[in-house]
């Protein structure tokens, strides 16, 4: 069987994020008042999803959300963002996943997460939605979701055809046998540290970390780094590709920007070092706006971000 539509197809998590701005962030016991509240909308799946979609690609996501009021709101904002409603399910015993935030004046912050329905996408489910999830040209995953069910799209998705994506994000060991699977593997500096009990600090840990990470089954690796840009490292080759230069303002969904549209990239026949440019710019102008979703940025950004650098290199 072979991917029969070019699209990105992207399995994971969506969830409502709360998030009181402080002054400063409370000590155990302690309460501060006077902080300013926001609903917003997150899930690294939901998030990778939106960015493909703003890059201009046809994306399919597979979440599963509850039947609470926080999961009417996603479903609600998901299918007003024009993703498709058959990609959605429902859970009716387990709320949507939520993260409750706390972000001080100097943007540092606190962060708890309860997975809700999230953590009850099983392989069953993705197999029911086999027609919707194994038949677009490229699959994009991360860790927000059971393990097993990662895997077993990881497995299906190689086995159709498709280009497969792991963001192994939030950072967690991994076996071998999971490495393998994905074409590539996007870690940050934490997630690369956590796969490979390398402590990444800057280019040369990241390529050693990289290095590791080749020789434990992964295929193709690429290390974001935040300000230093990324790491591309193949069998026999090691390929860095400097940030461009943005004044940060918050990094919250920087790594999914990157992702999204890395996959857009590729889906447009781009080669990976050209794709990799493309995904380095959109996290540059994610940084540059409060917020998650709200952040991510449009084609036409992003191109005009792209034609600014070549002029000016």
């Amino acid at each position: 069987m072979t991917a029969a539509h070019p699209t990105i197809v992207v399995i994971g998590s969506a969830n409502v994020d709360l998030t009181v701005k402080v002054e400063r962030l409370p000590l155990v016991g302690e309460t501060v008042s006077g902080g300013d509240f926001r609903l917003s909308f997150g899930g690294k799946g939901a998030n990778q999803a939106l960015a493909a979609q703003r890059a201009g690609a046809p994306v399919t996501l597979i979440a599963k959300l509850g039947r609470d009021p926080n999961g009417e709101l996603l479903h609600q904002h998901l299918c007003a963002a024009g993703l498709r409603a058959d990609g959605l399910l429902r859970d009716a015993e387990t709320p949507s996943g939520v993260a409750l935030i706390m972000v001080d004046s100097q943007g540092r912050n606190l962060i708890a997460v309860a997975p809700g329905s999230n953590r009850r996408l099983t392989v069953a489910e993705v197999e029911s939605l086999r027609s919707l999830a194994f038949t677009g040209r490229i699959l994009l995953t991360q860790l927000e979701t059971p393990l097993e069910t990662v895997e077993y799209a990881l497995r299906q998705g190689r086995a159709c055809g498709m280009l497969t994506i792991l963001n192994p994000a939030p950072g967690r060991p991994l076996t071998s046998a999971l490495l393998a699977l994905p074409d590539l593997i996007t870690p940050n500096e934490t997630e690369a540290s956590l796969l490979t009990g390398i402590e990444v600090t800057g280019l040369d840990t990241a390529r050693q970390a990289g290095e590791h990470l080749l020789g434990l089954g992964c295929r193709t690796v690429i290390i974001t780094l935040g300000a230093n840009g990324a790491l591309l490292l193949r069998q026999g080759a090691v390929q860095h590709f400097p940030a461009f230069p943005v004044t940060p303002v918050d990094s919250t969904a920087a790594g999914d920007a990157f992702n999204g549209v890395l996959a857009v990239a590729l889906l447009q026949g781009l080669p990976l070092e050209r794709a990799i440019l493309w995904a380095n710019a959109a996290g540059a102008l994610s940084v540059t706006i409060r917020g998650a979703q709200e952040s991510l940025p449009t084609r036409q950004t992003i191109e005009t971000l792209l034609q600014t650098h070549t002029a000016d290199g």
